[in-house]
């Protein structure tokens, strides 16, 4: 603030100058320097000569001076800015929050579960075995009748959705009924039950062979012919299952009029079908016709509590005890006119199938649970011991006198938070809510130990991530059905757009549903590219149905803050359904697919330029836990060549994927040594780049040599890096060990060296004018996290006394010391300021209160308070009022320090 702006004021207090331009070290507190005021003395006698030669020693000192104080307030812009010139602040608040959030998305750190390599279409968990490739393409489908046995199944287990009755009536009404979904939500069991349900009573309900699948290739318009007529032999009244296959590039969606060919042959039969398909934009045409409708999924507490009572009931070896059980239904109608299926008092669910797409056709297709199978199989020695102790403690129905028992301790065990943890899915699938039972059960009943429990639970998340990805692009390499052409590709786009929207998710889950989906388009692009190089892929601007993407992901949309520009507004923001997917699916995608890295690296790229913080700060946590699964390819492909880059957006990228795999033990010792040499050896942008991970305080082996590590990076070069290094020594104010980084501080501001002292000026004035947030990893609910728009050093007086009068000293050295005098005064301005926000609400009182009093002890402090104060209130453009200048200048100095002429000022 110019001196002009105050008129009249009382001499200023002789405030310390130094004799030379650089002075060697701080002035002692509370004293000037001898020769402060040599300028100011009267001449002494001699010639002109010597008067000249003085007044032109003494004009030259102060423009050195000047230019000392220009270099030093060069060091303390933001280093983060991407031009030298910039002034405005970048948003170091947001990115901290995105990297907070980030972090808490893939914090599960899960190893998962192991899949057998040579047979990738096998999965083992516990003691249960699942098959995963039958569940993976409805292409697996051909044409067959559905066994009675099957049927049988449905009428005892299936669980009516919402609006089954609707569902049931439209096809009772149509004949045809498109029923819409995502996949693995049981959308075939119901399917399978409304045909099963409306053939029983029809023309065609002595036919054992009454519902049957039709070929998914043949589609919409081969079923029409096949039906129309009675051809194939089919008997009337005959219940059509098909899921034609959309998602095969080059394959055209039936329209209305095939639906009405299709719907008029089955009512010349007396016949029924269902065509099952996946919500998208494919799909959406049908189901938003007069034959569409969807199926909605089944809640999941009550699948798994009624998949858990079959289970036990089942090992239990009496259906009918305790009146619970699945009896058949073939006695008795409900007042709706269909059967009574008495699922154990749960008929009323909205919700509930039997498993995915295939596991509806076949329980046991691909699949045996020995954990139903009594518990009595060998077992490896290492878990004889633990499930002998599980035994003890999970006896048998008998020992525990009622199947009622059981099912409370299912209940129990059910809402335990570890196991809750360990699932990891805020809602489960048909096909989920089955093995989870069967675990649950297992355990209850001996066969499965607490581990393996718990590690069935989490490989829940591995088994949809691994469903999701498996085989996605094998139709590009199929020719067309029949013709021999060579493969189609057209369609790789919107091939690929569902798994890219998935990947985008796993990495920026939580940012803005629009942010998502613009990262998602970008890495549709790099997949198509690197599946057919040859071609430009093609993709509609207006197909995209953000609903569908929700479903199809298992997302969930959400309001809340996004950052714009330094300030929040709300947004829609989008997740998953579920805290263990996002590290799933990056497991998946790494550790299995090793062909698609490389678009996903020139991906991951792109987002490290994204100037918004919610992008880039997620995508590099992301990087990180990439980086940790193959630490080679990781540091090879993304850290090292963003590390180098010439824009501090991508040097921060690095840094901070780097501190990621540093949270993980078994890469913190390379990250370290990396970091190590970086700051000893490495390019200015590496130094950069090392300077920036060492501020999260996990790239050394201790604060003491993170602290070295900055100094040497600051110091090289004349101060080059001086400005990143302050910044990072400011970061690791916020941690533990700050006491030690204060205690360092003044080690500086005595060193020797001027670049040493520089840095610990540069790191105080940084700390005066740092808000908390830009620099703090903490939840609101901290001390500090609920000071997130303080000024770090007024938040650290506040809520650590003991540290109070280590910060006044150090901020004392800065306000008496030449070169940084006139940056240090701005700040405490700043801090005055900060006192009472606009509307007159306390702000930072509570800091200044145990701030000032340290910082102004003597008188010589004092009288600079009070010329800064009167400063302050003849700013002509933010006069400070009086009321307010008097009530800082109480905090500062008690009532029996104050002299009477600064009472008549302040009060």
């Amino acid at each position: 603030m110019a001196d002009e702006a105050v008129a009249d004021r009382p001499a200023e207090p002789a405030a310390p100058k130094a004799k030379d331009a650089r002075s060697p070290e701080p002035p002692p507190r509370g004293g000037a320097r001898g020769d402060d005021n040599a300028k100011d003395a009267p001449d002494a006698p001699g010639s002109s000569d010597a008067s000249d030669s003085a007044d032109a020693e003494a004009a030259e000192r102060e423009k050195e001076r000047e230019r000392a104080a220009d270099r030093f307030k060069d060091r303390t812009r933001d280093p983060l800015a991407e031009e030298q010139g910039e002034e405005e602040p970048t948003d170091a608040a947001a990115a901290t929050r995105a990297r907070r959030s980030g972090q808490k998305l893939l914090a599960s750190g899960r190893d998962l579960i192991g899949f057998d390599r040579s047979d990738v279409g096998r999965l083992h968990i516990g003691d249960i075995n699942i098959g995963l490739d039958a569940r993976r393409s409805g292409l697996s489908m051909r044409d067959g009748p559905v066994p009675e046995e099957e049927l049988l199944r449905i009428r005892r287990t299936h669980i009516e959705p919402e609006g089954y009755v609707r569902l049931r009536r439209a096809l009772e009404a149509r004949r045809l009924l498109v029923l819409g979904g995502a996949p693995g939500t049981g959308r075939a069991s119901t399917a399978l039950a409304l045909l099963e349900e409306v053939t029983r009573d029809g023309e065609g309900g002595q036919n054992s062979e009454r519902v049957r699948r039709a070929d998914p290739e043949r589609g919409v318009r081969g079923l029409a012919t096949q039906v129309m007529g009675g051809k194939g032999g089919h008997p009337r009244g005959t219940g059509y299952l098909l899921e034609p296959a959309l998602d095969r590039p080059g394959t055209l969606p039936p329209d209305g009029m095939d639906l009405d060919q299709l719907a008029s042959a089955l009512a010349e039969q007396g016949s029924y079908a269902v065509v099952v398909v996946s919500v998208g934009s494919a799909a959406n045409p049908l189901l938003a016709g007069r034959y569409g409708a969807i199926c909605p999924p089944a809640p999941t507490r009550e699948l798994v509590a009624v998949r858990l009572r079959q289970r036990l009931e089942e090992e239990h070896g009496d259906p009918a005890r305790d009146g619970g059980g699945c009896r058949a239904r073939d006695g008795g109608r409900a007042p709706n006119g269909h059967a009574d299926r008495n699922r154990g008092g749960h008929a009323d669910r909205d919700g509930g199938q039997d498993g995915g797409r295939d596991r509806d056709a076949d329980q046991d297709e691909g699949r045996t649970r020995n954990a139903d199978q009594g518990g009595d199989r060998t077992r490896d020695g290492g878990q004889d011991q633990d499930r002998g102790q599980d035994r003890s403690q999970n006896r048998r129905p008998d020992d525990d006198g009622s199947l009622s028992r059981l099912l409370e301790r299912a209940a129990e065990l059910r809402e335990d938070p570890e196991v809750t943890e360990a699932v990891g899915l805020d809602d489960l699938r048909p096909a989920e809510a089955e093995l989870f039972a069967s675990l649950l059960a297992g355990h209850l009943l001996g066969s499965v130990g607490r581990e393996e429990l718990l590690s069935g639970c989490r490989g829940l998340a591995a088994v949809q991530a691994y469903e999701w990805f498996a085989g996605v692009d094998r139709a590009l390499a199929a020719p067309p059905p029949g013709d021999g052409r060579a493969p189609v590709r057209s369609g790789t786009a919107a091939l690929f757009h569902p798994v890219a929207f998935r990947i985008a998710l796993a990495v920026l889950g939580g940012a803005s549903h629009s942010a998502v989906s613009a990262a998602a388009h970008l890495l549709t692009w790099e997949l198509s590219v690197q599946s057919d190089p040859d071609s430009t892929p093609a993709r509609p601007l207006f197909c995209d149905d953000p609903e569908s993407d929700l479903a199809l992901s298992r997302a969930r949309p959400a309001d809340g803050a996004v950052d714009v520009a330094g300030a929040e507004v709300t947004g829609r923001l989008i997740f998953y359904r579920g805290a263990a997917l996002p590290a799933a699916v990056l497991a998946e995608l790494w550790d299995r697919h090793f062909p698609v890295r490389a678009p996903v690296v020139r991906w991951l790229r792109l987002l490290a330029d994204d100037p918004r913080p919610q992008v880039s700060m997620r995508a590099a946590v992301a990087a990180g836990e990439l980086s940790v699964r193959d630490f080679e390819h990781g540091y090879a492909e993304l850290v090292r060549p963003l590390a180098e880059a010439s824009t501090p957006r991508r040097r921060v990228f690095a840094a901070t994927a780097l501190d990621q795999a540093a949270g993980h033990t078994s890469h913190r010792r390379a990250v370290r040594k990396v970091v190590e040499d970086w700051s000893r050896h490495g390019t200015p942008a590496l130094r950069w780049t090392a300077a920036m991970a060492l501020g999260y305080g996990r790239s050394a082996d201790s604060m003491d040599d993170t602290l070295d590590a900055l100094a040497r990076i600051g110091v090289r070069d004349d101060g080059e890096q001086l400005a990143v290094a302050s910044l990072n020594v400011v970061r690791l104010l916020t941690l533990p060990e700050c006491a030690t980084v204060l205690r360092r501080l003044a080690d500086w501001t005595g060193h020797h060296g001027e670049d040493y002292q520089d840095l610990a000026l540069v790191s105080i004035v940084r700390l005066a004018l740092t808000d908390v947030d830009e620099v703090l990893d903490d939840e609101p609910g901290t001390p500090l996290g609920d000071r997130g728009d303080w000024p770090l050093l007024l938040a650290l007086a506040a809520t650590r006394p003991e540290l109070t009068g280590k910060l006044a000293d150090l901020f004392w050295t800065a306000l008496n010391t030449a070169r940084s005098r006139d940056v240090a005064f701005d700040a405490l301005e700043t801090l005055l300021r900060s006192a009472s926000r606009k509307d007159g609400r306390e702000w930072t009182r509570e800091g200044l209160a145990a701030l000032l009093p340290a910082l102004t002890a003597e008188e010589h402090d004092r009288r600079r308070l009070d010329w800064l104060l009167r400063r302050m209130m003849r700013d002509q453009d933010r006069p400070l009022t009086e009321e307010r200048a008097r009530a800082l200048w109480r905090l500062a100095v008690p009532a029996r320090q104050r002299r009477s002429e600064e009472e008549e000022s302040h009060g």
